[in-house]
């Protein structure tokens, strides 16, 4: 969903952040969520979304994954896996970021759950009250199926919010500390149990 188009200088519709990228050339972010590269007197408009909430939705391709996962046989945890990618991809493309690569995966995870996959809250011991009641909505909203669409507003200050953090969460050098960590939990579990 991406176009490049030229238009007249406006300045009435630059209400986002800018920053100077030339002597005469500015780059800003307008109230549409379009990134403008204004050169003189003309403005080129790349349209990425037009609304916050187009980009709190898994990508069809990304359901079309989880669905196969499904008909193969795989499980619940494989399924939300394809959400968790997909999370990961938006932050190494630059669409938001993320505090850390645990937020980024309770992010797919989140999405995977209220996507319908059947990925059960975790247990009492094995995370906060806090997640767990959180995990336990986001299930139960994606197994209802009908659902209230999404408020606008929140989407974008949740996007708004994701957009200030760092893009480090989805490096190699993260994600590679991040499964060492969560293997060695799941170690001291079996070991303890």
């Amino acid at each position: 969903m991406r176009r490049l188009r030229w238009c007249a200088y406006q300045p009435a519709i630059i209400r986002g952040h800018s920053r100077r990228i030339g002597a005469n050339t500015l780059i800003a972010r307008d109230s549409w969520q379009c990134v403008c590269i204004i050169s003189g007197r003309r403005i080129r408009l790349r349209i990425e979304w037009i609304s916050a909430e187009v980009n709190t939705m898994p990508e069809q391709r990304t359901l079309e994954r989880a669905r196969k996962d499904k008909r193969e046989g795989k499980s619940p945890s494989t399924q939300a896996g394809e959400f968790v990618h997909e999370e990961i991809e938006h932050i190494r493309e630059g669409k938001h970021g993320a505090r850390s690569t645990k937020q980024a995966i309770a992010i797919g995870l989140s999405k995977a759950r209220r996507a319908g996959v059947k990925l059960k809250p975790p247990k009492r011991g094995q995370a906060s009250a806090r997640t767990r009641k959180s995990a336990a909505r986001a299930y139960r909203a994606g197994q209802r199926g009908s659902r209230r669409k999404p408020s606008a507003k929140r989407s974008r200050s949740t996007l708004r919010a994701l957009k200030r953090e760092p893009r480090r969460a989805a490096s190699t050098k993260a994600l590679s500390s991040q499964a060492r960590s969560a293997a060695a939990r799941r170690r001291r579990r079996s070991a303890s149990a």
